[in-house]
């Protein structure tokens, strides 16, 4: 028969996992079902071990999961830093607003190279910052149309590897280096653009879009997810949502 001290040990190790797993479940909701599948275990150990009555055991598994905040928040670094930027960022209302044509001249541009094959990284900033983000880069500051993107990702440009960045309907920065995702899960069949694009949607709420260069297809990566081959009606809408948001927001 369990003690009322060991029936209160077992009760807040399962209130502790539920806190945690609300937790992971706000940041990753893949994530979270591991963790708490994990948590689970250890807390059936913790209440075999106290109805036997084994304190040695009893010790290592509530340290193991009294430490489970610390570990959480090592996992999740990348989300709990977005999660924060999120909630510290004052929103103001820019004069600036997007040119509607800009999605389209985006929009022209992916399916003419899409069409030929030709990769591309184009990052669309949406309300966090990314310049800390970002590495090298060639300042440009010049109107969104479908002939310069694609002037920018010929094989020859000798800024094509990089990413471009749009701000509103500018084009600002060429040739920039992405932090690379180090997402165990990500499909090996992904190269570093995908990588690129992933790892810099896990830092940020910015919109990437990739274009295959050994496929030809359409990828947008946003929120830590990548929607491979996009139907080009939500590819679309999700590009419209993304570079209006800066005047949705006061």
């Amino acid at each position: 028969m369990c003690s009322p001290i060991e029936l209160t040990g077992i009760s807040d190790s399962v209130i502790l996992t539920m806190m945690i797993y609300c937790v992971a479940l706000f940041l990753r909701r893949d994530v979270a079902h591991r963790i708490l599948g994990i948590m689970a275990i250890f807390v059936a150990f913790s209440l075999i071990s106290r109805l036997i009555g084994f304190p040695p055991l009893i010790r290592v598994i509530d340290t193991i999961i009294f430490s489970m905040p610390v570990i959480l928040a090592l996992i999740f670094q990348n989300d709990l830093r977005r999660a924060l930027l999120m909630m510290g960022k004052h929103h103001t209302k820019s004069s600036q607003t997007p040119d509607d044509g800009a999605v389209d001249e985006v929009l022209q541009a992916l399916s003419d190279m899409a069409g030929r094959r030709i990769g591309a990284l184009i990052v669309i900033v949406r309300n966090q910052p990314i310049e800390h983000l970002i590495q090298v880069g060639t300042d440009i500051d010049a109107k969104v149309t479908s002939e310069l993107l694609n002037s920018i990702f010929i094989p020859y440009s000798p800024i094509h590897d990089g990413a471009v960045i749009l701000h509103y309907s500018k084009i600002t920065k060429a040739g920039c280096l992405l932090p690379l995702s180090q997402n165990p899960d990500i499909s090996k069949s992904f190269g570093t653009r995908h990588r690129a694009a992933l790892g810099l949607s896990e830092l940020s709420d910015a919109l990437v879009l990739v274009v295959s260069e050994e496929t030809g297809k359409i990828s947008a990566v946003h929120d830590s997810k990548i929607t491979y081959d996009i139907d080009s009606a939500d590819l679309k809408k999700l590009l419209k949502k993304s570079m209006d948001h800066h005047t949705q927001r006061n």
